[in-house]
Order: structure tokens, then sequence, then C-alpha cells
């Protein structure tokens, strides 16, 4: 029966084509929206883990209330202590110290007075630490646009931007100028080794990046850390996991009133991200539903005008002898293997152009110049297990619903009237 509907579907071309056609654009377009937003979306949330928030953070409780300041007065002390803790409670997890803080990087000139100046917000991380992941998860070496990373104490990264702008090369000498963590002032030279651009306008406009152990020397901040980040061995966020582990680490610090009592928070909970997570899921189920419907529309007019002309076929197939019932299944069985060959090939379309864009990416920096968000400036399609089924659900159930309600005219048609038009 399968053949024989195959090869109807293969010499009618007038029954199938239009039908076929209509599937494979609504299912191109469901994969390659699909794999957009899963990229898009997956993108901003991945690049904000690993620039600012982890999987998880760990501050102290004034520090999480004033973290747009960067209030490394409420810093977290005795680092060293908790990470050992950490290891015990979740030894999977990788756990990294950062301090970010703000300054001012200065300039000289071959007299030693002050050339160009600009203000920085600077990153402390573990770079010289052997076998460190900190440099590879901000994918500082492929970012590196001059120069190198630090190999040794006293040696910084700069944005390429940021550099640009303070008209400084590497190898020369620049200050930073700052505050410690006891409200003193910071002030350090250090040799500019390399420049970096990360893609995100926020990051590139004045970023500085230095080893963790120059950050705590610099502001005096010995055994102490501004953030503690967890991340998952998966690389990607869990968020059932993540609110588990923040419940266990609760239990173990639950006083509210101590500023200075460690607290931890997830992903979701910070730079907005929680909204970001739920309107990926739900924009990709209303991606689904809005081409079902819409395809449905279609292959049902498609349906009813190719039913009109299909009326003497109808006629002839009921004298044979076949009953309404049979007809009306063998036409959705015609759909089945319509939404089939329409769905793989609409799938293989858009999973190929989701490769390309997945490795080669739409750079959007134009658009981002101003923006104050931790956003890419290239923007990727993101190819996922779910794309190489996403688009038979439109695909197959669009082409049946579509058909079902156009086949309905069976049986509103009287046999009489069938046999009258077959003739």
């Amino acid at each position: 029966m399968i053949r024989f509907l195959f090869k109807g579907l293969l010499r009618d071309k007038q029954r199938s084509l239009l039908p076929i056609i209509v599937v494979i654009i609504g299912v191109f377009l469901t994969v390659l929206m699909h794999t957009w937003i899963k990229g898009v979306f997956g993108d901003v949330v991945d690049f904000n883990a690993k620039f600012a928030t982890g999987h998880v953070k760990i501050m102290t409780r004034g520090y999480s209330d004033k973290l747009e300041q960067l209030p490394n007065d409420l810093a977290l002390t005795g680092v060293d202590d908790l990470l050992a803790e950490l290891a015990v409670i979740s030894p999977d997890i990788q756990w990294s110290s950062r301090i970010r803080f703000g300054g001012l990087v200065d300039v000289p000139d071959e007299n030693n007075e002050t050339k160009t100046q600009g203000p920085a917000v600077a990153w402390g991380i573990d770079l010289l630490t052997p076998g460190s992941p900190e440099a590879e998860r901000m994918k500082i070496p492929s970012s590196i646009i001059r120069g190198r990373i630090p190999e040794k104490p006293g040696e910084i990264l700069l944005s390429e931007d940021f550099a640009k702008r303070l008209e400084v090369e590497p190898g020369q000498i620049v200050t930073f100028f700052g505050s410690t963590m006891l409200g003193g002032m910071a002030m350090q030279n250090f040799i500019l080794a390399g420049t970096v651009r990360f893609g995100t306008q926020a990051v590139d406009r004045g970023a500085l990046v230095m080893d963790l152990e120059d950050a705590r020397l610099v502001l005096d901040m010995p055994d102490a850390a501004g953030e503690v980040l967890g991340f998952f061995p998966s690389g990607l966020y869990e968020d059932d996991r993540a609110k588990a582990l923040v419940d266990a680490f609760a239990e173990r610090y639950h006083d509210q009133e101590n500023l200075f009592e460690p607290t931890m928070v997830t992903l979701r909970d910070q730079n907005d991200l929680g909204s970001i997570v739920d309107y990926m899921d739900v924009v990709t189920g209303l991606i689904s539903f809005i081409f079902i419907l819409a395809m449905s529309l279609v292959l049902w007019n498609a349906g009813l005008l190719g039913g009109l002309r299909r009326y003497g076929e109808v006629g002839l197939r009921l004298a044979m002898g076949e009953s309404k019932g049979q007809v009306y299944r063998s036409m959705l069985g015609e759909a089945v293997l319509i939404g089939l060959v329409g769905s793989v090939i609409g799938t293989a379309l858009a999973l190929g152009i989701s490769y390309w864009l997945q490795n080669n990416g739409i750079d959007l920096s134009g658009m981002m110049k101003g923006a104050s968000m931790m956003l890419p400036s290239v923007f990727r399609t993101q190819v996922t297990t779910p794309a190489f089924y996403v688009g038979f659900l439109p695909g197959l159930f669009a082409t049946v619903i579509g058909t079902g309600l156009a086949g309905i005219g069976i049986y509103k048609r009287k046999t009489a009237q069938l046999f009258k038009e077959l003739e």
C-alpha cells in the first residue's frame, strides 16, 4: 500500500508538488530559527557565565547587595579554606577565584609624564598557575591581537580598542591607579604583555586582565577574592543542579545579618539571565506552533483545491468497492509520506546552513556600539540534537491536519453525487 501511494505521488505532481514545497519551506524555517535561537541565546548565557556569573557564584552578602559597584571592601576572605570546603562538597565542579575592580590606566611618555590615561574595568584571574583553565575559559589565547599572554608576575593584558585609544604597545610600561580593599590608594607599574579582543563592546571598551596574585598584591587582598565562580563539568548551565547546590550551601551559611557571610546564587539569578533562559524555551515552542498553524492552513486550502479535482478519482474508488473510511485513510497516508519527504529535505537544507553559520557566524558588531550588556558581537547558530527532529513536528502535524480537514469533505459528499461527477 505504501509503495502504491508513493508511486501515485511521484506520478501526479499536481497532487504532491505544492504540499511538499510548503512543507520544505516550513520545516526549513523552523529548524533554522530553532538553531539560531539556541545559538544566540546560548552564546549570551555562555558568555555571561564565563566572564561574570559562572554557573553558580559565591560572594559575601554585602557584596551581593552592591554587586554593580564591585565593593571589594566586602570581599570574601579566607578563600583557600573556602575552596578546600567546596572541593569536598562538590568535587566535580571547577571553582575559580576572581577579583573584579575598576581603576585608571596611565601611559607615560619618554619623560615619564602622563601621555594618555583612561578608566579600566579589570579582572584578576588565575593566569599563571599551571593547569589553570581560566585563560581557556575566557578564550584569551584565541583572542590575542598583539603580543602574548602574561607569562610572569607584573604583566597584564589590555583590550585592543583600549590599548589603541591609549596609544600603548606591547612591551611598554603602564601604571594602574585604584583603591585597595581597605580604602587606601593602589598604584603599581605593569608591563603590557599583549592586547585582546573578546568580541563584545561592553568589555572591549576598557578591559584589563591581570593574574589573580597580582590583583591581590595591588589591592591588598591576601587570600581574598571578590567572587568564587563555579562551573559544571558539562560546560552547560544545569538549573536543577544549580538550585540544589544553592540550597545545600544555604544550610551551611544561613546568618542573614552578617554582611561577610558567604552566599551562593545561580546563573539565572544574575544579570537578568533567568528571563533569557525562560524566554529561549518559550520562543522555541512558539515558533514550532506558529509554523504548524500556518502550514496547516496552507495545506488545508491546498487539500480542498486538490480534493475538488480528485472527486472523480474518489468516485471511481468508491465504485470499485472502497469505503469512505479507506479512501480517507489513504489520503492521510499520502499526507504522512508528503510530510516525511518534505521534512527530510527541509531539515537537511536547514542543517547545512546552520552548520555554516555555526562555524562562521554573522558579525553584528556595528549594531553593538555603546552596548552595556555582555553580548557577543558575532552571533552563531547552535546545532543540537533536537535540531535533527524538531522540523518533523510541523512537517508531519501540518500535513496530516491539513489533509484531515480537507478530507472531511469526502464524508459530506453523497456516493451517488460522486458517481455522477465521475461520469
